[in-house]
C-alpha cells in the first residue's frame, strides 16, 4: 500500500533520515538506497509517497518518491556551503548575550533522531521515540524552543 509523508529529516551525506506519516503514525525510517529521485532534492518538508516496510528496528520506506519534484533548474549548487538548509531563527540573542541557535520542535525532534542513532545505533524506533518526547518536553519547560 501506497503512504504519503513529509520527510522530518534527511542527511544526504550519512544517507539517512525519517518521514513522518500523514495518517500520524510512528516515524518511519529512510535510506538513500530507496530513493527513487536525486538525494539532495530530498529536503526536510519535502512530501513524499513511500511503501511501508517492517526492518528489524521498526518501520521503514521503501520505493521514496518525491510528490513535488523541484523545478529542473535545481541542483547542489544552490544549497547553502554546510550542505544544510536553513531553517529556524539563527542568531538569537540569549539574556546572557551571548547567541545562540533557536530550533522548532520539528528540528530539535530531527537533530535528537540523528544524534541518538549516532550514539548508539541499536535503539529501537520505540526507544528513541521515548527519549525524544522527554527532552522536547524538557526543552518546552525551559523555553528552549520556537513558539
Amino acid at each position: 500500500m501506497l503512504h504519503v509523508g513529509r520527510v522530518l529529516r534527511f542527511d544526504e551525506v550519512r544517507g539517512y533520515g525519517f518521514i513522518v506519516p500523514n495518517e500520524g503514525d510512528e516515524d518511519v525510517f529512510m535510506h538513500a538506497n530507496d530513493l527513487l529521485d536525486e538525494k539532495y532534492q530530498y529536503k526536510a518538508g519535502s512530501e513524499v509517497e513511500y511503501y511501508l516496510e517492517v526492518g528489524d528496528k521498526g518501520p521503514k520506506a521503501s520505493q521514496i518518491r518525491l510528490v513535488h519534484p523541484p523545478a529542473p533548474a535545481s541542483s547542489p549548487s544552490h544549497r547553502s556551503a554546510s550542505g544544510a538548509s536553513s531553517g529556524g531563527e539563527q542568531g538569537q540573542a540569549d539574556p546572557h548575550g551571548e547567541y545562540s541557535d533557536v530550533l522548532s520542535p520539528a528540528e530539535l525532534r530531527g537533530e535528537l533522531t540523528e544524534a541518538l542513532l549516532q550514539a548508539d545505533g541499536s535503539l529501537t524506533g520505540d526507544q528513541i521515540k521515548r527519549v525524544r518526547t522527554s527532552v522536547i518536553e524538557l526543552a518546552r519547560s525551559h523555553g528552549w524552543l520556537e513558539s
